[in-house]
């Protein structure tokens, strides 16, 4: 079961790495955040936002699927689609989309306050990611802003996720 403890520090960690990204999205000019960057495919800033949004609702929904049924698959399980689709990224200001990351995250924060601690440990199974916690399924969103806010400023990321198959190409 979470400790007290351990659910604030993923709400802590979780504002702090989101904060430290859109503080970087927020010193770039339109230009820059259209134009590739290191790493995750040489996507755009404004690419990278419009995948963590995808990711973020995807991720808010197998969570939400772990809390209500035994280890599930979540394979085919998707969020709903965010306002800004991967696809349409370039069509969008960075401003609308940082707007969007801020709406993403207050909806998972949100499913958060409602988890009780024994419910941390519920787990769910994904093809890429193998079968993790309800609090493991969480440390990946912050893990996941560090890393594109790594690549964001033309970093490598310190964190790389693990696949089970290797990393897949999500432009696809």
């Amino acid at each position: 079961m979470a400790t007290d403890e351990q659910i604030q520090e993923l709400r802590q960690k979780m504002r702090a790495e989101r904060a430290k990204l859109l503080d970087a999205l927020a010193a770039m000019s339109e230009d820059e955040a259209q134009r590739s960057t290191s790493g995750e495919g040489e996507w755009s800033a404004k690419q990278q936002m419009a995948h963590l949004c995808e990711m973020e609702t995807a991720y808010r929904a197998w969570v939400e699927k772990a809390l209500t049924e035994d280890n599930p698959n979540v394979d085919r399980v998707l969020g709903e689609p965010p306002a800004i689709a991967l696809t349409k990224a370039h069509d969008h200001s960075a401003a609308e989309h940082v707007a969007e990351m801020r709406r993403q995250r207050a909806l998972t924060e949100a499913v958060i306050d409602d988890i009780r601690a024994e419910q941390f440990e519920r787990t769910a199974t994904q093809q890429m990611f193998g079968t993790l916690t309800v609090m493991q399924w969480l440390r990946s969103y912050y893990r996941h802003d560090r890393m594109h806010s790594d690549q964001v400023s033309g970093r490598d990321p310190a964190y790389k996720p693990r696949f089970t198959n290797g990393e897949p190409d999500q432009r696809r």
